[in-house]
């Protein structure tokens, strides 16, 4: 009997184990969208434009000067790879925004000057893996001045499927100086 009851309990505390990690995990796969302010709080306003990027070992970064709304190159958009360090191959891809007139900070998208480890401080990375602050398929929108940058990673491929190195990502990148979360909610 007392067997019984060990394995009983040992079943209990399994499942109670596995229910307790099943709303995060549902939180992580059901994100639709998530937003953060950039530590920058200025009032400069951009060229608004969208784009795809596609990534690929063999393509795997991206770079594009980005400008203001009077029409002067300000920033420097860019995706990278990151590999592992003692790797070679891409586990996730990292989005940065530089300021040309202010090359102090590398990348305006964090929500401190100093990298922490909040979620909200983990929307520029593009990171496919159960272990993600942010879910992959997750709309990310960051204001950084007076403009936005919206990211969203369409599709993503693993080779082999198994393991944890991509081999190509579709990125939709926006920017826009209206908020896009009031705009589609009054467009509902």
């Amino acid at each position: 009997m007392n067997i019984n009851l060990s394995t009983t309990t040992k079943v209990v505390w399994l499942l109670a184990v596995l229910l307790s990690a099943f709303p995060h995990l549902a939180a992580q796969s059901t994100a639709n969208e998530m937003y953060t302010e950039s530590f920058r709080k200025g009032s400069t306003r951009v060229v608004e434009e969208s784009f795809d990027v596609k990534l690929s070992p063999q393509d795997s970064q991206y770079r594009e000067r980005i400008k203001d709304a009077h029409g002067d190159d300000h920033y420097v958009f860019s995706i990278l790879p990151k590999i592992p360090e003692g790797d070679t191959q891409i586990t996730a891809w990292q989005v940065k925004l530089a300021d040309l007139r202010h090359p102090i900070y590398d990348n305006i998208l964090l929500t401190s000057p100093n990298p922490s480890s909040d979620p909200q401080d983990a929307l520029w990375l593009l990171w496919p893996s159960n272990y993600a602050a942010v879910p992959i398929r997750a709309r990310r929108v960051l204001k950084v001045d007076g403009f936005y940058v919206v990211l969203q990673v369409k599709a993503f491929h693993f080779t082999p499927l198994d393991s944890p190195y991509l081999d190509s990502m579709t990125v939709t990148v926006a920017f826009r100086n209206t908020d896009p979360r009031q705009t589609e909610g009054s467009a509902k």
